[in-house]
């Protein structure tokens, strides 16, 4: 046994802590999650411990059913919101095979597989999420229009508004259960906020934003309302986005420095984002797996980015330019560390172990295939026409997540990212998202055909 695991036993013990959580995710990014008592837990790190993996959406068919999950104790954190005597903790888990090998459906193994190839290169990858979502006051019955808990708007301050108390009853847990946070504000729709979270390795910011997710809920459950990752509830106001910070590291030198460089930013970076580019249209159905992604992306393209909530639409990059896909933030002169790019397509209710995975994924094939970084986007990319587009090579993002899935289902780079039993499952899974979607009448056609046609 490891010192890890002593110590979490020993934690156990200690704190008097009667069950332990055991989460995972599926293919899609829903949090799963079994419970042990104590005792069980040392047999959990040497063993696992078995479940139906063919009960799991995209994890195993019914005659390869047994499937193990196998905590990991680096991930050990005590639950702050359990108030009853004995308190609650919880690990997050590899899934295995019953031989003990890594499952090929497992999200969390993806995103290991895609860092492990990034270190045999020599590289860290570290990514920063800046997340919003809204806050409801209360979670809608079935045909029932949203209502955001508050009317505030972009870095609105109410001294003890119910979203200010939110925020800081949601940090406080966040922290308790060490998670960092850098900054938080009311975000530009009446009930949106924004968390984000500090710079961390990419496997350590996933499991955080899984974590993140549930603790915005269990917190809404606390006061009464109702938080949700919808990319786009409200078609009125701005859709709930992601952006994400990102950087390669060589041991303690960050690799997009570079003194002197335009943007300070080095051959590594610019063959980043020169691979993200390339990519981006392959990547965007994971980034962005939702119907109601393409309402954010692109229900407000030809608006304000007021309107459209500054969600990117087209493929291009920008020095500190917020209607580029990549955008290259201020550099911050004497702290190198601040070299880094942005990635604005995301949205917070993507699977991030996913995401980050073919993020990663596409950014290293620039760098490893010296892909050409194209010139810079320097004007407002929503404000231009479409010929002004095409003249510049500015082309769109997908417009649907039916051609996202199209895309996606001829890129290499992401079935090899995926592995082949994910990459299928998920477009299996879309595909059907699709056609449910299609066969729908919205109540906007009974309202503009129905009294007419």
């Amino acid at each position: 046994m490891d010192r890890q695991q002593e110590f979490v036993l020993r934690t156990l013990e200690e704190r008097e802590i009667r069950f332990v959580r055991l989460w995972f995710t599926d293919v899609l990014g829903y949090l799963k999650s079994v419970a042990v008592a104590p005792a069980e837990l040392e047999n959990a790190f040497s063993e696992g411990i078995g479940f139906d993996g063919s009960a799991i959406e995209g994890f195993a068919r019914v005659h390869e059913s047994d499937m193990l999950v196998q905590p990991d104790p680096a991930t050990f954190q005590v639950l702050p919101w359990r108030n009853e005597p004995h308190g609650t903790a919880r690990m997050y888990c590899d899934v295995l095979l019953p031989d003990g090998s890594p499952s090929y459906a497992d999200p969390r193994h993806v995103l290991k597989r895609q860092l492990s190839r990034a270190s045999d290169a020599g590289f860290t990858f570290y990514t920063h999420p800046e997340i919003e979502f809204y806050v409801l006051k209360r979670k809608p019955d079935p045909g029932e229009l949203p209502e955001p808990n508050d009317e505030g708007g972009y870095f609105d301050h109410t001294p003890h508004s119910s979203a200010y108390n939110f925020r800081r009853n949601a940090i406080m847990m966040l922290e308790d259960m060490s998670i960092s946070v850098e900054f938080s504000h009311h975000e530009g729709g009446p009930g949106q906020q924004e968390i984000d979270l500090r710079y961390a390795d990419a496997l350590t910011t996933a499991d955080n934003i899984m974590t993140f997710r549930h603790v915005m809920k269990e917190v809404a459950l606390e006061q009464g309302v109702y938080a949700t990752f919808m990319p786009k509830p409200f078609g009125q106001f701005p859709g709930s986005g992601m952006h994400t910070h990102l950087s390669l590291f060589e041991g303690d030198r960050n690799a997009f420095h570079e003194p002197g460089a335009t943007f300070q930013l080095s051959t590594i970076g610019r063959g980043f984002i020169a691979g993200l580019l390339t990519h981006a249209a392959e990547i965007t159905a994971v980034c962005n797996q939702w119907v109601n992604s393409y309402k954010r992306l692109w229900a407000n393209a030809a608006a304000s980015a007021g309107a459209g909530g500054e969600a990117p639409a087209y493929v291009c990059w920008g020095h500190n330019n917020r209607s580029a896909l990549v955008r290259v933030p201020m550099y911050k002169p004497g702290k190198p560390n601040s070299a880094r790019i942005e990635y604005r397509a995301l949205d917070s209710a993507c699977n991030p172990y996913l995401a980050y995975a073919v993020i990663l994924a596409a950014g290293l094939k620039g760098i490893e295939e010296g892909y050409t970084l194209p010139p810079e986007a320097e004007d407002d990319v929503w404000g231009l026409t479409p010929a002004e587009r095409r003249a510049l090579g500015i082309k769109p993002l997908p417009q649907s997540l039916d051609e996202a899935i199209r895309t996606m289902e001829e890129s290499e780079l992401v079935a090899e990212t995926l592995g082949e039993h994910v990459f299928d499952y998920f477009l299996r899974n879309k595909r059907a998202e699709w056609e449910e979607y299609r066969s729908q009448v919205t109540p906007f056609e009974l309202q503009r055909n129905l009294p007419t046609l």
